[in-house]
């Protein structure tokens, strides 16, 4: 027969009972320590980490109150948490067992016990101790692991005056638990945002768990975020957890969320305001805590107005209990020297190549550049720099940037970015009609609190 893996220490002061105790469950477990003495309990925990305690409730001779056993618990509680503790005793009080329960310990055996049910509560509790260590392992390596897919991002770069209120916002919401909804062009650095404001948060050392939306398909999607059970599709061959249970009790961000569809958008919106997700081939509703931020590239505000609106407006004030607008890469060009020199450290280091910092005119060129993608674009323009130079010298020609993009261009032609032709329009109906921003917002077919928004982001 082969033994169960198990540390087992049985204190009692009868040593008949010690003796029977040990001969018994060193058939079935691989390490059986007695002691006659509860003051050794601390000596034994020092020594050796136990799974299980088999722990008599009356030692002086006599007592049958069973207040020493209670002592005892409390102090190998307080000694070492995570071994489970079995109470014994001569008198089967069952109040006095179920006192011992509440101060720590998780099963009982009144004397004289039987053989097998000794050995069975023993195998069970000594299961659950193994069991909540590998939790607790667990527990440990995915904080672990989230720590360190954590610092593969940097953080949030710019000394730019127009990201001064993004800093802002994200410390004052940051030890909040309020919807964040993040607003930006491609590349421009939402998730680094959301991480952000997890790393703040008091939830940080739960997961931050990312969904691009914009990835799953429609039929995928209630099993991707709140799981399903086997069976319950073709194909789905074992239970599976969903992202928001996943997510539990740390940070959900749903990157992309201006793709969802009408129909997706009312099943995301259900989760949402009712905490709850059923997995699909189920009915049991399963309670989440999740802090909640979202992101999109899409116009989302005007995606929820008028009459062939393509955005739920109750989804939107759901998501958005703070907006916070992220500015292109072309609206604060001071950040380029910065974020190059950034870059050119990164990359130094994973393609060991020594560089030099980039030379004011380099970086005035760059910054000449218009960069519609954004920072993502300019990270990669700097690793490819830095993968095909043989110069620890970096010229502007290094970063092969097209200069059709160039910003010294837009006198020859207008931007034709959607954010540019747009401030250009509010601009001239502002103009047009003399300040009088009522007659304006009609002019643009806009609400006025639309416009009030708009005028805001573009700085007009």
């Amino acid at each position: 027969m082969e033994k169960q893996e198990g540390n087992i220490l049985i204190v009692d002061d009868d040593q008949a009972v010690l003796y029977t105790a040990k001969l018994i469950l060193k058939q079935y477990f691989t390490h059986v320590q007695t002691e006659a003495s509860p003051s050794q309990i601390a000596n034994h925990l020092q020594k050796q980490a136990y799974d299980v305690l088999v722990l008599d409730m009356n030692f002086a001779q006599g007592k049958t109150s069973g207040r020493e056993g209670l002592f005892w618990i409390k102090h190998v509680r307080e000694l070492d948490p995570k071994v489970q503790i079995v109470v014994t005793t001569a008198y089967g009080d069952i109040e006095l067992a179920v006192t011992a329960m509440k101060e720590g310990a998780v099963d009982f055996l009144t004397k004289p016990w039987e053989k097998e049910k000794l050995v069975a509560t023993v195998a069970s509790v000594c299961q659950l101790s193994q069991s909540k260590g590998e939790v607790e392992k667990l527990k440990h390596q995915q904080q672990t692991l989230s720590h360190d897919l954590d610092s593969t991002f940097s953080e949030v770069i710019s000394e730019s005056p127009s990201m001064q209120s993004v800093f802002d916002t994200i410390q004052k919401v940051a030890q909040t638990d309020a919807n964040v909804l993040v607003l930006g062009e491609n590349g421009t650095g939402k998730e680094l945002v959301a991480r952000a404001i997890h790393r703040a948060s008091l939830r940080n050392k739960q997961p931050f768990i990312k969904v691009d939306l914009g990835t799953i398909s429609e039929t995928l999607f209630e099993s991707e975020l709140f799981g399903h059970s086997k069976g319950a599709f073709t194909g789905a061959v074992d239970s599976r957890v969903g992202r928001f249970e996943v997510a539990s009790g740390g940070t959900l961000f749903l990157d992309e969320i201006g793709n969802l569809s009408p129909a997706l958008q009312a099943k995301l919106l259900t989760a949402i305001q009712s905490k709850q997700v059923i997995r699909v081939g189920t009915n049991q509703l399963i309670p989440v805590d999740i802090r909640l931020i979202s992101a999109t590239n899409q116009p989302i505000n005007e995606l929820s107005e008028g009459s062939q609106s393509q955005f739920r407006q109750d989804l939107l004030y759901r998501i958005n209990t703070v907006e916070i607008n992220i500015p292109p890469l072309r609206e604060r060009s001071e950040d380029i020297p910065l974020l190059v020199n950034y870059y050119l450290r990164l990359y130094g280091r994973k393609y060991q190549k020594q560089l030099d910092f980039i030379h004011p005119a380099v970086a005035t060129s760059l910054q000449s550049y218009a960069w519609p993608g954004n920072v993502r674009e300019l990270q990669h323009a700097v690793e490819r720099a830095v993968i095909m130079s043989d110069s620890s010298k970096l010229e502007a020609s290094d970063f092969l940037v097209n200069p059709q993009r160039q910003k010294n261009n837009s006198s020859k032609t207008e931007s034709l970015n959607i954010n540019d032709v747009e401030k250009r329009a509010i601009q001239t109906a502002i103009r047009k009609h003399q300040g009088n921003l009522s007659k304006a917002a009609s002019e643009l077919n806009l609400g006025r609190s639309t416009l009030y928004r708009k005028m805001k982001k573009y700085g007009v």
